[in-house]
């Protein structure tokens, strides 16, 4: 069911460095900062950018934080990390463990994986939300054509501190080359095969982003990587599947599926929102939302995102009667 199309959401985001910003290279330097930006080669020159990875990455720990404090006395997700046969041990190595014994298909592991791995995916399922890279703007929201090196960057001095005298430490300075406040970045998000609580809990993340509740990159203990979020719009596509679906609601995975198969829930579609006018293109119906219906929509998809999760299986318990 997974391998075809069912149900889409899209969105451009655009983020705003509120601070100075730094997601290091990686690469050691002979001449100049001790710590340098990422950068990309674009428009005839490098450009610094915000890899799709580094925001992938930063969304699911932080939706991993949220899950845990709606439920914080259960394990509802696990730790993606361990293989040490735990109760909260990774979805990966489970299914690795269990895929010895008896092979595995995709409607088995989709059920059995936890809230985050059915979204950002896991070695053995991919995940529904894909993140492209960010980059630069400029003043008319358009991508930015000029190298764009040097005029976002400024250089920082830092030093370590003697842990005995609280002062700086000796011969323990250094540089780092961050991008600057008021520096405005672009990338397009995609939602496949979506579940309603999945659209939740991407419209959560883009909430806590326009609230200014997730940092980004190195330094955040040290007041790097404070950025702000916004989306104007969220388009809903549904291929040719959706032609049985009543243009005031929006339906999930679950709803397509109808029978509960893939861990889904049948009655996974949220109704009566104040939805916009449905469009046709080539196989698709197209739904743009915006302004108040885009606040209907977010706060209608949170709502179900914390209702789902609250009545989402316990993780050790699910891997004990499944085992």
């Amino acid at each position: 069911m997974l391998k075809r199309l069912v149900n889409e959401a899209r969105l451009s985001l655009t983020i705003e460095s509120t601070g100075p910003l730094l997601i290091k290279s990686g690469y050691a330097t002979l001449t100049g900062p001790d710590m340098t930006p990422v950068l990309t080669y674009r428009y005839g020159g490098s450009q610094v950018y915000v890899p799709g990875s580094s925001l992938k990455g930063a969304f699911r720990s932080h939706l991993e934080k949220v899950i845990r404090t709606v439920r914080p006395n259960d394990v509802v997700v696990a730790d993606p990390f361990k293989r040490d046969n735990g109760p909260d041990q990774s979805c990966s190595a489970w299914f690795d463990a269990r895929h010895k014994k008896k092979p595995l298909d995709d409607e088995t592991v989709y059920a059995d994986s936890d809230p985050i791995a059915r979204l950002f995916g896991s070695t053995r399922f991919i995940g529904r939300i894909g993140i492209g890279d960010a980059y630069l703007l400029n003043e008319k929201d358009e991508y930015h054509k000029g190298p764009g090196y040097q005029s976002h960057i400024e250089l920082r001095d830092g030093v370590g501190i003697d842990r005995w005298t609280g002062g700086a430490a000796n011969q323990a300075l250094f540089n780092m080359a961050v991008v600057v406040s008021g520096t405005r970045f672009r990338t397009d998000i995609a939602l496949r095969n979506f579940e309603c609580w999945q659209l939740g809990a991407l419209m959560l993340i883009v909430m806590e982003l326009q609230d200014g509740f997730i940092r980004l990159g190195s330094g955040k203990s040290r007041g790097l990587g404070s950025v702000k979020g916004h989306v104007s719009e969220v388009a809903l596509h549904y291929p040719s599947a959706g032609s049985t679906r009543p243009d005031t609601d929006v339906w999930g995975l679950g709803k397509f599926l109808g029978n509960g198969s893939y861990g889904t829930w049948p009655d996974d579609y949220l109704e009566a929102l104040t939805c916009p006018e449905t469009s046709r293109h080539g196989i698709r119906a197209i739904q743009i939302f915006k302004e108040q219906a885009l606040q209907d929509l977010q706060q209608r998809s949170i709502q179900d995102f914390i209702q789902r999760i609250e009545a989402f299986p316990v993780y050790k318990q699910r891997k004990a009667s499944l085992a």
